[in-house]
């Protein structure tokens, strides 16, 4: 069976076969009356600023679509936080792109709302080590754009293995409670002793403590199983168990440095939130967050055509429309014509339209992604996350009203 698992493959993407069946009928309607206008079409989720910021990604992915499609495309830099207007402008023969409207909107909304969620983590906790653990919560096929996500946003690591090679980075994680149970209650020391004698020198030794007894007596006992070896211990504790989640990890915390266990860091996890995250940032050294990012609500973006040419009614319609040809265009409740957004020197968010003046000292953030379907800008993942913070601080994300 070539395809097991019933996913949609790679080569239905990049053909326009991954698509909402109207944009069929729209392209048999359209070759049909032999029309095929000049557009320029824009993806926004909210028209003006509300003061509310999203990350936008997924831009790398919208690139390989168009590659080869006669059109030009402006986008916003991966990793640059948005409020309101365009984040990504699509110009060229309407039928070149139509039916890859679908993908387009799915490579950037499920990302954008990963990597806007993993970077309110992020936040919560700057100085922390913060992983992210949600690949569970999603289909294997997409779990490296949950990890890519979560890196973008700034996080230290992820756990998933085959998103790690897709991405070139080495997962993270020690044992799950399975193990535990393995060995049997009673046997949390042999457990801990048999993962240090597995495991290659490079795996911190972080032993999980809650899986039978109370933290603090699984703590103190991995502290004096492994000695010098331990790194660290992890709390996982189910939240209808946990109580005082705070009171136990500074209870931890204060037993393992009486005892001389300075050095044994904390880390949590388990249905982690930023809100649940903030009270522990003083006591606890890291974090894996999994549910709060995986379960993040997808940015609402759609595709409008905002400016349109009747110039031409030939269906191949390469030539590109002088200026008295276009028009303005849009439907109830969006706004027509072509529009630039900038960043103000105050950290706001700016729309205004293409052509006319932008704020004083604004930074226009649409940028060319592809030329005649070529693609004429670099991807590199750590200055998508330098412009993610960057951006952040500058527009005070996350701050308490």
């Amino acid at each position: 069976m070539s395809n097991p698992f019933g996913t949609v493959p790679p080569e239905a993407i990049l053909a326009g076969d991954a698509t909402d069946a109207y944009f069929e009928r729209t392209r048999a309607t359209l070759e049909h009356a032999e029309k095929n206008p000049h557009v320029i079409a824009e993806v926004t989720a909210d028209q003006f600023p509300t003061g509310e910021f999203d990350v936008f990604t997924g831009v790398k992915d919208i690139a390989t679509l168009f590659e080869g499609r006669p059109v030009d495309v402006d986008a916003l830099p991966d990793g640059t936080l948005f409020d309101g207007g365009p984040v990504c402008r699509i110009e060229g023969p309407y039928l070149a792109f139509a039916e890859l409207e679908t993908s387009l909107l799915g490579f950037l909304s499920q990302p954008s709302g990963f990597a806007t969620a993993a970077l309110e983590a992020r936040l919560a906790a700057p100085d922390s080590l913060v992983l992210s653990f949600g690949a569970r919560h999603v289909h294997p096929s997409i779990a490296s754009t949950v990890e890519r996500a979560a890196l973008l946003a700034g996080l230290d690591g992820f756990s998933h293995v085959a998103a790690g090679e897709i991405l070139d980075r080495e997962a993270s994680g020690t044992m799950p409670h399975a193990l535990m149970f393995c060995f049997g209650e009673g046997n949390q020391a042999a457990a801990w002793e048999a993962f240090d004698e597995a495991v290659g020198e490079d795996v911190p030794r972080i032993a999980l403590v809650d899986t039978f007894w109370d933290e603090k007596s699984e703590s103190l006992l991995a502290a004096e199983t492994l000695g010098d070896e331990l790194d660290g211990v992890r709390i996982d504790t189910t939240s209808s168990r946990r109580g005082d989640f705070e009171h136990i990890i500074r209870e931890v915390r204060w037993e393992l440095d009486a005892r001389g266990h300075e050095d044994v860091d904390i880390f949590c996890s388990g249905g982690l939130t930023p809100e649940t995250i903030r009270p522990l940032r003083e006591v606890a050294d890291g974090f894996g967050v999994g549910s709060h990012i995986t379960g993040a609500n997808s940015v609402d973006f759609s595709l409008d055509i905002v400016e349109l040419s009747e110039g031409s009614s030939d269906p191949s319609n390469s030539r590109t429309p002088s200026d008295d040809e276009r028009e303005p265009i849009s439907k109830r409740g969006k706004l027509s014509g072509v529009k630039q957004v900038y960043r103000t020197p105050d950290g706001g968010h700016h729309v205004a339209l293409a052509d006319r003046e932008g704020p004083e000292g604004g930074e226009a953030l649409l940028e060319p992604l592809l030329r005649d379907g070529e693609i004429v800008r670099e991807f590199d993942l750590e200055e998508a996350t330098e412009r993610c913070l960057a951006d952040a601080e500058a527009v005070g994300f996350g701050e308490s009203p």
